[in-house]
């Protein structure tokens, strides 16, 4: 491939008109996470859709994927979308979403071998090849077990950090490579909210900080995740607290070539 585009459909830390939960769409065929954003695509958009990457099991970042599968669900029969995650993710949507009360078991419709889901266990550490693209699932910190992800194609990448707060596996993990390119990373919370932010697993401008010093690498930052309604705040205090990087506000329809 020539280079890899993600399109931001979403990006958030809440929903209001124009404002939607975070997905990336990665070239034409891959979905990072499958939040409220997933609705910016066409039906065609939809049907390319081949595999799809879960950072967690949190509503904001699956919130789409019971409903993409119904609505292409003809077109799935026979060539089901992967679904990648974490076991415990995994568990999750087997049990708390595709369980016939909160939304039909997509897994094993029409029956089970021509099922229109397939959800495929990863481990942190592992990595799926698509295409000449692949997709590193790498361990991260928050309220119930969560990943990021670093794609690479081309000798060009990017990472994404998921949900997070303080934590070395992501940096480590990064480091281990030799170079980054572009990183998506959250700040939900405005640096007041700092023990908020320690006790939802999520960082802060003063957090994110501390720990992007970590980082061997000098990509430009794409701040994510960020609360409705502190925007302006939270971005302002990110510059403060990463003096010297290139930093920016990640947004809905945003669209990145590497």
């Amino acid at each position: 491939m020539e280079y890899v585009q993600i399109r931001v459909l979403g990006c958030s830390g809440g929903i209001f008109r124009g404002v939607a939960t975070t997905s990336f769409l990665v070239d034409d065929d891959i979905l990072i996470d499958a939040g409220t954003g997933v609705a910016e695509l066409t039906l065609d958009e939809m049907r390319a859709i081949r595999h799809i990457f879960i950072t967690h099991s949190h509503l904001d970042h699956i919130a789409a994927i019971p409903l993409l599968a119904d609505s292409v669900f003809d077109r799935l029969v026979g060539d089901p979308i992967i679904v990648h995650a974490q076991e415990q993710t995994v568990e999750a949507l087997q049990q708390h979403i595709f369980n016939s009360y909160v939304w039909p078991d997509f897994t094993a419709l029409p029956d089970r071998d021509r099922a229109v889901l397939v959800l495929d266990a990863m481990q942190a550490g592992e990595s799926v090849e698509l295409d000449g693209r692949r997709i590193e699932m790498i361990a991260v910190n928050h309220v119930v077990p969560g990943v990021g992800y670093r794609v690479e194609s081309g000798g060009r990448s990017f990472a994404f950090s998921g949900d997070t707060t303080s934590n070395e596996s992501l940096w480590s993990a990064l480091n281990d490579h030799e170079d980054l390119d572009l990183l998506f990373i959250e700040s939900a919370f405005a640096n007041r909210d700092i023990e908020l932010a320690r006790a939802a697993f999520h960082y802060c401008p003063q957090l994110l900080g501390k720990d992007l010093s970590r980082l061997k690498h000098r990509p430009q930052i794409c701040i994510s995740h960020l609360k409705p309604g502190d925007e302006e705040l939270i971005m302002r205090e990110c510059r403060e607290a990463l003096p010297g990087w290139e930093l920016r506000q990640l947004k809905t329809g945003d669209v990145f070539k590497l």
